[in-house]
């Protein structure tokens, strides 16, 4: 039932790398924003990064040089490079897609 897909996260050690996917089944996903989330426990849900329909991304000042938002239209998929890691990292990161759709939330765990 989910629209939104994301690929498995994963545990690495502080200085790593991590890419996540987020496959998306809606309608039109082209013409859509799409974000990056992420909750820590005990802490807000938080934009990490999020990219235009037309290619303009914006960024946590947190990641910013860190992590890297792209998308493929075609393949109507975004993914998330994250380089770099640190262990504040720590998370689960969702992708999402307007009006109200969400991946089912993917875990990275970056250790000291």
């Amino acid at each position: 039932q989910l629209q939104l897909v994301e690929s498995v996260g994963g545990l690495v050690q502080a200085g790593g790398s991590l890419r996540l996917s987020c496959a998306s089944s809606v309608t039109m996903f082209r013409i859509y924003s799409i974000g990056w989330y992420r909750q820590a426990p005990r802490k807000q849900r938080e934009l990490v990064a999020e990219i235009t329909s037309g290619g303009t991304s914006n960024y946590a000042d947190s990641v910013k040089d860190r992590f890297t938002i792209s998308r493929d239209n075609a393949k109507n998929t975004t993914h998330l490079q994250m380089d770099r890691l640190k262990p504040e990292d720590t998370a689960l990161y969702y992708c999402r897609q307007p009006p109200q759709y969400w991946g089912q939330g993917t875990q990275v765990t970056v250790s000291s």
